[in-house]
Order: C-alpha cells, then structure tokens, then sequence
C-alpha cells in the first residue's frame, strides 16, 4: 500500500532508518485577513499549524491581519516506511504530530507496515535565511501583545494535543505488539501444523512401506507353498510313474513266466505224446443241458458244477476211464465219461454251450492217451 505525506521545509536530510525524496513544492505567500486563524490557513493550504508556525518563526498561534505569511518553502518528502517505525517515530523525526500524517495520507488507524510509503510535510526554515531574518512581515505593533489568556489557551491546546500524541503512539505500539505475537502465533501454529503433516507422512510412508513388506512375505510364501506343492506333485508322479513301470515290469516278468511256464508244459505234453498211445479218432461236442442230463459224468464228475472242466467220453475198451487224453484242438482231458453212441475210435468232448457244441460239430482229431 502506498500512502503520501507532505512535508514542510527546504532540506530533506534523514537520518539512518528513513529514506525521503523531495517533489513539487508549494510556492508563495498568504496575507492574513480578518477572521484568519493559524488552523483555517493550515487547511485551506494542506498543511499543519506547527509547520506554518516553524516556517514563519512563530511562537503561539496568534497572528494579525495583514500579516505575511511564508508559504513558499513546503516541500513534498515520500518516508519509507521501515521495521520498528512508527507514526509517532516518524512524527518526531519530520517534527510533525500523529495525526497530521494520518490526515494528510488518510489513514484511519496508526498501524504501519514496512514498505508502505507516506508523503510528509515538515516544516523546517530554509537554509537560505539566517537566523536573524524574519519570515513573516511584522504586524502593527497594536497587535503584537499577547494576553496572559491566549497563553494559557495555547499551553492548554500544546498539553492536550501532547497527550494525545503520547495515547495514539501507545495505542500503536500495543497494536503493532498484538500484530507481532499475532504474527508470531501463525507462524508457530503453521510450523506446527506442516511438523504434524510431515509426521503423519512419515507414518502413512511407514505404514505403507510395512503392508509392501507384509505384502511381499505372503507372495514369498505363496511362491514357496506353490513350489513345494508343485514339486510334491512332481515327486507323486514320478513315483507313479515308477510304480507303474514296476507294475508293467512285473507283469511283463510274469507273461513271460507264464510264456515259460505253457512252453515248458506244452513240451511236457509233447513229450507226454511222444511216450503215449496216439490215435486218429472222430469226435464230436455234447453238453451236460441236453435233456434227459443229469450232468454227472459216468465217473462222478459234476459238470453243471464245473462248466470249465476238460472231461471227453470214451469207450472204455479203447481208452481206459480216468485217463489223461491230449486231444488236439482241445487240449488235455480227463476221460471221465461213456455214451452209448461212443464205441471203438469215437470220443465226445464236453463243451460248456450248445454254440460251443455246434462250432466244433464232429471231426477227426488226433488223440494221446498220456496216462
């Protein structure tokens, strides 16, 4: 914010702490009239009482009509405002009140702030006059008697607008101590309030940084449960695999043990046949359902209780009963049964169907008589 205050006089020296430019200034003379007081001219020429009383020498406010008064030295200063100033500071270093700043700048309160800039009007004498030159022409020596009244009066006016000056500097010296603990509270309060936001970043960071971790360790441990499941798995199938190959190595084993077995037999046979009684003869099929059958073999054999058994009927005058009998094409038998159609070089095989029957019909085979 940029404020101007006028001030009064033809030298704008500053002391350290105040920066001042001097501008246009206010030239002239003014005569005073007939009802004139010091205040009226002051306002009507924008300036104060004291600077019309310094630039023109005065002691008290009485003037005279027709009285000259110098108005040719006001000059205009632009004070920068500084830390640690105050209006009455400031006041004090131009030689002007409070409220003469606040008027000509049109401040409503006495807060200031560093940076703001007001223009002042001091009221000091030209260096060009001396000290024995007068400024204002004398007035009628009628008029120059002071009364003992208008002395009290102008006292009274000096100790008042004292202590004003004394209660407004006070007032902003209380105001700019509430404005600095003001400034000092929010500036605690927002280094506490960013602490606390970085603490609860630092938390949320270390919370998420314990859930990636936690996160890592199931997936760690699910890689690892999956590992081991899977290589469980593998070790079952190879273990299946091995048995399986085991089991098709025994079976393999046990065919041919069973290859071995049937050739070993079937060279027995062979043998059996080398040293038995061979024959051609014609057979032919029967079964135990025919009807009239009680299944009962003229030996005892049961053949409804044992379909699968190797029984032939013979003639016993050929083939004793109770022999074993390799017959081709059927294998080794027991001659365990008789008929009354079977007679001489004549066999019946038993066969477990009437299908079985029919399929074999009647032929010549070659029998053994082995026992």
């Amino acid at each position: 914010m940029k404020k101007f205050v006028f001030t009064l006089g033809t030298t704008a020296i500053l002391s350290a702490g105040f920066v001042g430019a001097a501008s246009a200034s206010t030239s002239g003379t003014y005569e005073v009239q007939k009802g004139d007081t010091l205040w009226k001219i002051a306002q009507n020429h924008n300036v104060s009482v004291d600077e019309l009383k310094d630039a023109n020498n005065l002691t008290s406010t009485l003037i005279y009509p027709n009285q000259t008064l110098n108005l040719s030295s006001i000059k205009e200063i632009v004070h920068t405002v500084k830390r640690g100033d105050t209006l009455w500071s400031i006041g004090q270093h131009y030689g002007v009140t409070v409220e003469e700043i606040k008027e000509w700048n049109g401040l409503t309160s006495d807060l200031v702030f560093p940076g703001e800039q007001f223009k002042i009007k001091t009221a000091q004498a030209a260096q060009s006059q001396t000290a024995s030159a007068p400024v204002a022409k004398a007035a009628p020596q009628a008029q120059q008697p002071q009364t003992a009244q208008a002395q009290q009066e102008q006292a009274a006016q000096e100790q008042t607008q004292k202590e004003q000056e004394q209660a407004q500097v006070a007032a902003q010296e209380q105001a700019q101590k509430e404005q600095e603990q003001a400034q000092v509270a929010a500036q605690e309060q927002a280094q506490k309030e960013q602490e606390q936001a970085q603490a609860a970043a630092q938390a949320q960071a270390a919370q998420e940084q314990v859930q990636k971790e936690q996160e890592q360790a199931q997936a760690a441990a699910q890689a690892q449960a999956a590992q081991e499941q899977a290589q469980k798995e593998q070790e079952q199938a190879q273990a299946a695999a091995q048995a399986q190959a085991a089991q098709e190595q025994a079976q393999k084993e046990q065919a041919a043990q069973q290859q071995q077995q049937a050739a070993q037999q079937q060279q027995q046979q062979s043998q059996q046949q080398a040293s038995g009684k061979s024959m051609t003869v014609e057979a032919t099929a029967y079964t135990a359902n025919c009807a009239g059958c009680s299944g009962t073999t003229a030996t005892g054999v049961n053949l409804k209780s044992n379909p699968n058994q190797r029984v032939i009927a013979v003639d016993p005058s050929v083939i004793p009963l109770g022999s074993k009998v390799y017959v081709e094409g059927y294998g080794q038998a027991v001659a365990a049964d008789t008929g009354g159609a079977i007679k001489g070089n004549r066999i019946d095989v038993f066969v477990s169907s009437d299908s079985a029957a029919q399929d074999w019909g009647r032929r010549s085979v070659k029998i053994t008589v082995i026992d």
